[in-house]
């Protein structure tokens, strides 16, 4: 990797490592800068859009950030198609510029969400530069899309999650494994796909799998169960592991992401045999365990506690769908007892 010099004075450095998207990483450590305000600003005079990605890149991975830096990486990709390879300074980035840069986005078939992904991430980099007085407020994102919009069907009823574990598929297929870990998935409660590669045989104590979010840092425990039991049993592992995510140990950040594009590809080709209407990937087990349990009428604190939300507006939005279908249940019943 080459070396990127980071050009900030104390003040500004400060300021970074409270971002809420860092803080959490620098706990209460301490850090000198050593460039002096002068040098600093002499070098900001020349510091481009790429040069302040690489910058943020760079801060993220060296304090332990490195899925943030990795997101950061992807927009400055993205950034550098649109430009093909031109780099630019914070001055010359517009509102005519940047509605460009969305019809690129846009031109790629990507869906709004994506588009506002790297537009955000765009904008936090823009507004660096306008901290560090390399260029005035343009607003030049105030007319693309940076919002979040509704996303699409997520969860499938238990007759689906029943068709997808009969399915018959090749034992040892790309397509077999990806059925395993999303079934595993969903009898976990909807365990994320980042919490599983990391399972260790140590993990399961006793009757009990224990593990801890990787994104909230909560605790959980499951009651290990045979089916649990049959695909791990399945699978060869090393170092340990519960299952066949992480193969290699080194670079486990790389394996993890060449894993998760591969299960994503197998489960993708089971929705097709099925002829599901909607998408199937990992992150749909997780929510159709939280509906299928509301179905069962589990109450509302329970099913949060068990996902290791917290909050219960969070299981909220994942149930939501399926009280808009009990309405239009109940709203058939009222028109067809007419």
């Amino acid at each position: 990797m080459p070396t990127i010099k980071i050009e900030m004075t104390e003040e500004e450095l400060n300021q970074f490592i409270n971002d809420k998207d860092v803080k959490a990483a620098l706990g209460d450590k301490s850090y000198v800068v050593v460039d002096s305000d002068k040098e600093s600003n002499r070098q900001n005079k020349k510091t481009t859009m790429f040069q302040l990605f690489d910058e943020q890149i760079y801060m993220f991975r060296t304090y332990g950030n490195s899925r943030t830096g990795e997101t950061y990486l992807s927009a400055l990709r993205s950034f550098k198609r649109f430009r093909n390879g031109r780099d630019i300074s914070p001055s010359m980035i517009t509102a005519q510029l940047m509605e460009a840069y969305q019809c690129h986005l846009r031109a790629r078939n990507l869906i709004m969400n994506t588009v506002s992904f790297y537009m955000r991430i765009l904008r936090a980099v823009y507004n660096r530069a306008v901290d560090r007085g390399l260029t005035v407020d343009n607003k030049p994102f105030r007319r693309v899309y940076t919002g979040i919009a509704k996303t699409v069907k997520r969860a499938v009823p238990l007759p689906v999650i029943k068709r997808i574990k009969r399915l018959p598929l090749k034992e040892g297929s790309t397509e077999a494994m990806a059925r395993d870990l999303f079934l595993f998935s969903f009898y976990t409660r909807g365990m994320s796909f980042i919490d599983m590669a990391s399972l260790t045989t140590d993990n399961i104590r006793g009757n009990k799998l224990v593990y801890t979010r990787r994104k909230t840092g909560q605790q959980i425990t499951i009651q290990w169960e045979s089916k649990m039991q049959e695909i791990v049993d399945r699978y060869t592992t090393v170092n340990n592991r519960l299952l066949p995510i992480i193969k290699h140990e080194g670079n486990e950040r790389m394996h993890y992401r060449v894993r998760q594009a591969t299960i994503n590809r197998g489960l993708k080709e089971i929705a097709r045999l099925l002829k599901l209407d909607a998408p199937l990937t990992m992150y749909v087990a997780r929510h159709s365990w939280a509906c299928v349990a509301k179905s069962m009428k589990i109450p509302l604190d329970v099913i949060s506690q068990g996902m290791g939300h917290n909050s219960e507006l969070t299981t909220q939005i994942y149930i939501k769908e399926l009280d808009v279908n009990a309405i239009d249940q109940a709203n058939s019943k009222i028109i067809n007892s007419l």
